[in-house]
């Protein structure tokens, strides 16, 4: 039974340049802040926000666009290679992408907070070409794929989703310019469930597969689960798709909810039990974000079928966003994100010849400590401020929001110091004693 990271055998010859990783994880970090002050210049309009060009609507794409898939896009460039034991293809495909991607959600974002629809377009074409590129990249190195099949078939489902989700948010954005592809509440609820459930669900699927054994030390999860897990993922999104074209829509989101929900379960219980028979046991609060991100995603499924049955008490529909964008996959994410920077640092030491030094030893421990508290707080505060619809809960709860991104680009920044500085003195590869 072979364990998570049997693949790291050699994978330091399938290392991009540190730079090329680090740029998106690195934007992500910058787009995490940038989010959360975005959510504070809209905070008096959040608790009750039905949609429209607006700082709240800049907020959730600064955090879908700029964190989720930014991190995703970094994630996936260098960690897919090194899973499928394969040589990377190609060093300037990946930074041509992050030079068009970073601006094009820039632009989305100030489209959106400023109203003005001619940048949001602009943007939009930006990020779409940026995405479709990353798209043959990851497509060439899943025909290549030697092993790990339910990470392969994820991807492939992602990429699916994926083609959805572009269409439907140039259908949304054609709109504001005079430009309509699709009707706004086919395009919109195409967008939402292809966006979320598809292409950063199946994506935060299908690395965890990697990742979770990988750090815990457990064995691979069962692939033929994994699978099954998928193929419910992707008949759910099939049902919720017919669903948002008019064809028996309730009926169809209620199964397409049930499928969902099969999927999740099934996924969760192979994830729980890799933590639980894997060697190491202690995570720290990285992998309590991971945990309380799956919290998050049941919880998603439970105010999605509020949604569809039409029960808006207490601001349903923004109470979604807040536990299925920031709950779960914004929590999971940034609980992945502190395990995999410290990670890939110390292996890109090794590749140099030196002796690595530790991730825990690359990893500035009280930045990290006062994200978590600050992320937790914020996403409590926000939950308050839309049930009781109050800006002002709103405005402190993004304030605190913030403060947490500011610690976690402390984090990030001491750990590109230490990794640029060398290693720590404790790690350093000790001298030779001199010659007798």
């Amino acid at each position: 039974m072979k364990r998570g990271g049997a693949f790291l055998v050699g994978a330091t010859s399938r290392l991009l340049p540190l730079s090329i990783p680090f740029r998106f994880f690195g934007a992500a970090i910058a787009f995490h802040l940038l989010a959360w002050l975005a959510l504070l210049a809209g905070s008096p309009r959040l608790p009750r926000f039905v949609g429209g060009l607006d700082w709240p609507l800049a907020a959730l794409h600064l955090v879908t666009l700029g964190v989720l898939v930014m991190t995703a896009l970094g994630a996936s460039l260098q960690l897919l290679p090194v899973a499928t034991r394969q040589p990377v293809r190609s060093t300037r495909w990946p930074a041509a992408i992050w030079a068009v991607y970073t601006p094009g959600v820039a632009a989305v974002a100030l489209g959106m907070g400023l109203g003005r629809p001619q940048w949001l377009g602009a943007g939009a074409v930006a990020v779409t070409l940026a995405l479709l590129a990353w798209a043959a990249l990851l497509a060439a190195n899943l025909r290549g794929a030697r092993g790990m099949p339910a990470v392969v078939v994820h991807g492939w489902a992602a990429l699916g989703a994926l083609g959805v989700m572009l269409v439907s948010a140039l259908a949304l954005a054609g709109q504001y310019l005079g430009l309509p592809l699709l009707d706004r509440p086919t395009a919109l609820a195409l967008h939402i469930a292809f966006a979320a459930y598809g292409f950063m669900g199946l994506l935060a699927m299908g690395f965890s597969y990697i990742l979770v054994p990988m750090f815990a030390l457990s064995a691979n999860p069962d692939e033929r689960q994994a699978i099954a897990s998928c193929a419910l993922a992707v008949a759910a999104l099939a049902l919720a798709a017919l669903a948002a074209f008019g064809i028996a829509p309730l009926p169809l989101r209620l199964a397409a909810l049930a499928l969902g929900a099969g999927a999740v379960a099934l996924h969760l219980r192979l994830m729980l039990a890799a933590l639980r028979t894997g060697l190491r046991r202690e995570l720290g609060r990285s992998f309590t974000l991971v945990r309380i991100g799956w919290a998050g995603l049941g919880l998603s499924l439970l105010l999605a079928l509020g949604v569809a049955l039409g029960i808006d008490a207490a601001g349903t529909p923004t109470l979604w966003a807040l536990a299925g964008i920031g709950g779960w996959l914004l929590s999971f994410l940034l609980g992945m994100l502190q395990r995999i920077l410290p990670f890939l640092a110390s292996m890109h030491v090794s590749r140099s010849g030196k002796r690595p030094p530790t991730p825990s030893a690359l990893s500035a421990q009280r930045p990290l400590a006062l994200h978590f508290a600050a992320h937790l707080a914020a996403l409590a505060g926000l939950a308050l401020a839309i049930v009781a619809d109050s800006p002002v809960l709103a405005a402190l709860a993004a304030a605190v929001g913030a403060l947490g991104a500011v610690a976690l680009a402390v984090f990030f920044v001491a750990l590109w110091r230490r990794l640029r500085g060398g290693t720590p003195p404790t790690t350093t590869t000790p001298a030779k004693p001199p010659a007798a």
